[in-house]
C-alpha cells in the first residue's frame, strides 16, 4: 500500500489554486484560462480576504499580487508563512531586483512580473506543483519554555501533560510560539486569526490569552501582554519591554 504524505494532494485530483489580486478583469481571464487546462482557480480581491481564504481551505498553490489595498502581498505572505507552507507564486508589475528578492525572502516559491504570458504562468505553476509534490515539507513539533505543540494533531503539552485548548486558543498559542522572542501587535494577531482589523474595544484575544495562561499552569508565564502594544512569547531572558503577566 502506498501512503500519501499529509498535506499532499492525490495526483488524480485536479489542482486547486487561489488567486489573490484586486484586478477583477485579470482574475476572470485567468479563471477561464486555467479552467481550460483542467485547473480550478478561485479568486479573492483584497489582502485580508485573501489571507482568510488561504488559511480556511486547503490549496495546492497560491498566486499572489503584491500591490493591493489594506494588506499588501509581502505582508500577507509573511503572515501566511507563519501557519502554512503552501506554494506561492508572486505576481506583480514591480519587477525591480529588490522587489523580487523581497518576495523570495518572504517565502515565495517563484516570482512572475506583470504583464505575463498565460502559457508561461501555467508552466511556472506546473513546475512549482511538481516540486511541491516531490518534496512535501514535514511539519515539526514546536517546543519552547516547557510548552510543546504538535501542529499535525493540533495538540498542546505543558510540562509533558496534555492541555485541552479551544480552536482560537490553539491558534493564538501556535502563532505566538512561532514568533517567540518578538512582540506581536494586536493588529497583526487579529488580522492573522480573525481576518479583520482590531478595535480599541476588542478584548477577545486578551480573554483567550488569559485562559491559556491558566490552562498552561507554570509554563503560562511565557505568555506576556505588552501594554499598549500586543503580546510576546518569552523565550530566554526576560525582555526589557514593559510587560504584564
Amino acid at each position: 500500500m502506498i501512503e500519501t504524505p499529509a498535506g499532499t494532494p492525490d495526483a488524480a485530483d485536479p489542482p486547486s489554486i487561489l488567486l489573490i489580486d484586486d484586478d477583477l478583469e485579470l482574475c476572470d481571464l485567468l479563471r477561464e484560462f486555467f479552467a481550460g487546462e483542467g485547473i480550478g482557480l478561485e479568486a479573492a480581491h483584497d489582502g485580508r480576504r485573501g489571507l482568510g481564504a488561504a488559511l480556511d481551505h486547503a490549496r495546492d498553490l497560491i498566486l499572489l499580487d503584491v500591490m493591493m489595498p489594506g494588506l499588501d502581498g509581502f505582508e500577507l505572505l509573511r503572515l501566511l508563512r507563519r501557519r502554512s507552507q503552501v506554494p506561492v507564486i508572486m505576481l506583480t508589475a514591480r519587477s525591480a531586483k529588490a522587489d523580487r528578492l523581497a518576495g523570495l525572502g518572504a517565502g515565495a516559491d517563484d516570482y512572475v512580473p506583470k504583464p505575463f504570458d498565460p502559457d508561461e504562468l501555467l508552466a511556472r505553476v506546473r513546475a512549482v506543483l511538481r516540486r511541491a509534490g516531490r518534496a512535501p515539507r514535514p511539519v515539526a513539533a514546536l517546543e519552547a519554555e516547557g510548552i510543546r505543540l504538535i501542529p499535525t494533531a493540533r495538540e498542546v503539552f505543558a510540562g509533558g501533560e496534555p492541555v485541552p485548548t479551544t480552536t482560537f486558543e490553539y491558534e493564538i498559542l501556535e502563532y505566538l510560539l512561532r514568533a517567540a522572542g518578538r512582540v506581536v501587535t494586536r493588529d497583526e494577531l487579529t488580522a492573522a486569526l480573525y481576518h479583520r482589523r482590531s478595535t480599541p474595544f476588542d478584548r477577545a484575544i486578551d480573554v483567550h490569552v488569559s485562559r491559556l495562561r491558566k490552562k498552561l499552569g507554570p509554563a503560562g508565564g511565557a505568555l506576556r501582554t505588552v501594554r499598549g502594544v500586543g503580546y510576546l512569547f518569552r523565550s530566554g531572558p526576560e525582555p526589557d519591554a514593559e510587560a504584564a503577566p
